[in-house]
């Protein structure tokens, strides 16, 4: 199932499928944040650094398939397929946009 997803979370998604480090930071605020396993990722520096270890660590694939607005962020819930532990499992992207930009990020299960 395809959804429509808002530039900056489309963004976000195309870099991650793509494996780029510094397109996945691109797509962030220049001070943007990503909390992702109860660790926090704070300036585009930090978050590619953050990505970069993230596709050492692991192959995966994410398919969103799902939106909705919830509490002011724009929650996208995906089905994430890989060799990290859990898998398979379908994953909760809280988003927090400014422009065209990711301002935050918040992976839950």
């Amino acid at each position: 199932m395809t959804i429509k997803l808002p530039e900056a979370i489309e963004a976000y998604f195309d870099a991650d499928r793509d494996g780029s480090p510094d397109a996945v930071a691109a797509a962030f605020t220049e001070n943007g944040s990503v909390k992702d396993k109860g660790k926090s990722h704070t300036g585009r520096d930090a978050i590619r650094k953050w990505m970069a270890d993230e596709s050492q660590q692991y192959s995966y694939t994410v398919e969103p398939f799902h939106i909705a607005l919830e509490h002011g962020k724009t929650l996208v819930t995906a089905h994430a397929v890989g060799t990290f532990p859990g898998s398979p499992i379908d994953l909760r992207f809280l988003f927090v946009l400014a422009g065209d930009k990711v301002a935050e990020l918040e992976i839950t299960v």
